[in-house]
């Protein structure tokens, strides 16, 4: 147990502020507005020490330009690896600035090999640590660097790929069925399954087997970016994915079958309007701090989006360079008032947002496991589960091997 402990704070999305006291947060009247001015940005974070002030070393780091560049993930990510790393520092009395090489192989020892700890890594997860601690340390100036992910040493032996093996289309099939679906091991409904948002995942994920997309890229598509030309043959539409969706941040073209759009199509008049409706009635959309309604989309080879938000003022930007985040923010003008352009919605009419996938996913896996596996197929490591949509194809990992979908 840490005598020590240090926290970490998360910048917030505008919208995620909530309702401030009137007199402010600990003097600051408009602490949105400070964080602002300090040049925060939402996701970034702030490390809080033990004694509960903001470390302003740290808070440097964030700004600086090594860290500012890093995606929104990875500075998550790197972030609650450096707040673990100060963790066992403080509990030697040791400031992050004077660790030492001993300091981060007892760390590494601690992390990777002691039985003491119950929650040890392997070599890939510590491999990332070690990325995040030379980043902090070259920054720093640190010298000699405690780490350095580019020496051999400090690099674990034992990072390696995980075993690839292809998926048939049977199992394929039957965790799409089962798991999103819900029947019965004898292709019966099951007794209180919840077909409310059947519709919405099984149209997600053929669409995303159908199209190759990253979870992000198809998860954040607004409602008019769904392909509609369709090619010689008219098996398969072409659309175009913006480049702020991407990890390569560059706009690239691509395609989905005619069946999964269909699918989509199908959930946008059925399951993704009644909780449009639903939401409208209940005033949902009238209660959110930021709403932009767009009020054009120009045509041509870089398109570009125009709105006016609650406040009158216009703005615009190039619809390549929409990250998510400001996706969550465009709505359309439609019949019974502003409705949200993002594709996917909550049953409450709330954007998906593109990490929620995995819930969805995640029951999907313990749907199946609960039908298909007996209670020995059930032990720990000889489990069911289709991972994460991040790549771009969904693969599964049966008995601790992954096997990829072909189709």
């Amino acid at each position: 147990m840490y005598v020590d402990e240090w926290r970490v704070v998360w910048v917030p999305d505008p919208e995620r502020w909530g309702r401030l006291p009137e007199d402010g947060v600990l003097g600051v009247q408009n602490l949105p507005m400070a964080v602002a001015e300090l040049g925060l940005k939402p996701g970034d974070p702030v490390f809080v020490s033990p004694d509960f002030s903001v470390d302003v070393d740290l808070l440097d780091l964030v700004r600086s330009k090594e860290f500012r560049g890093l995606e929104r993930e990875t500075k998550r990510n790197y972030a609650t690896d450096i707040r673990l790393l100060l963790n066992f520092l403080s509990s030697r009395r040791v400031w992050w600035r004077r660790a030492s090489e001993q300091d981060l192989a007892d760390y590494r020892d601690w992390r990777c090999e002691s039985p003491l700890n119950p929650q040890r890594i392997g070599g890939a997860k510590w491999d990332r640590e070690a990325a995040a601690f030379t980043r902090l340390f070259k920054w720093a100036k640190v010298v000699p660097l405690p780490v350095d992910v580019s020496r051999r040493e400090d690099r674990a032996a034992d990072s390696v790929s995980s075993r690839v093996s292809w998926l048939t289309p049977r199992t394929w099939g039957l965790w799409s069925n089962i798991g999103l679906r819900g029947p019965t091991r004898a292709g019966v409904p099951a007794a209180g399954w919840e077909a409310r948002t059947e519709g919405r995942n099984t149209a997600f994920v053929q669409f995303q087997l159908s199209s190759g997309l990253r979870r992000q890229e198809g998860g954040s598509l607004l409602t008019f970016e769904l392909p509609v030309q369709r090619l010689r043959g008219g098996l398969y539409c072409h659309g175009q994915v913006a480049g702020a969706l991407t990890r390569s941040k560059q706009s690239r073209t691509f395609y989905a079958g005619t069946e999964a759009l269909g699918q989509v199509e199908t959930y946008v008049q059925s399951e993704r309007a009644w909780a449009v409706a639903r939401a409208q009635k209940q005033g949902r959309y009238e209660r959110l701090p930021v709403v932009r309604v767009i009020t054009r989309v120009t045509r041509g080879r870089e398109p570009v989006v125009h709105w006016v938000d609650r406040a009158g003022v216009e703005g615009q930007q190039k619809l390549s360079r929409l990250a998510w985040r400001e996706r969550q923010w465009l709505f359309l003008e439609g019949p019974e008032g502003p409705e949200p352009a993002w594709l996917w919605l909550t049953e409450q009419g709330m954007p998906m947002l593109p990490d929620r996938w995995n819930q969805v996913f995640r029951g999907a896996n313990q749907r199946c496991e609960r039908v298909l596996l007996s209670a020995e197929e059930r032990e720990p490591g000889r489990a069911f589960r289709l991972a994460e949509v991040r790549g771009r194809a969904p693969f599964a990992t049966v008995h601790g091997t992954r096997h990829f979908v072909s189709a």
